[in-house]
């Protein structure tokens, strides 16, 4: 992804770089342990999943998903069509994400 990423995660990146929320600091491919999350805040604990329809009831995922939590991460995942056709929808929840975990 990080070389040719699709449109809806160069859409995602856009909302989520820069510390566009505020001092919350995304980085994009990264990896953790033997995975590779979309998007991942280390200071909130969040992981933001952008996903295709190759992963509606995926088990990998279901695995993956069930190994980052174990870690004290969150997962938030998007749906590519949500994140071109609402952007501002998706950036909302990210930020109402962010801000569960400052309570």
């Amino acid at each position: 992804m990080r070389h040719e990423p699709t449109e809806a995660e160069r859409k995602l990146w856009q909302l989520l770089r820069n510390r566009r929320f505020a001092a919350f600091k995304f980085r994009r491919q990264e990896p953790i342990d033997h995975y590779i999350a979309d998007f991942v805040c280390y200071s909130a604990r969040l992981i933001v999943e952008a996903d295709g329809s190759q992963h509606a009831d995926s088990k990998g995922d279901a695995t993956r998903d069930n190994y980052l939590r174990s870690q004290s991460f969150r997962l938030f995942r998007v749906w590519n069509n949500d994140i071109l056709a609402r952007p501002e929808h998706v950036a909302d929840a990210i930020w109402a994400r962010l801000q569960e975990q400052q309570s």
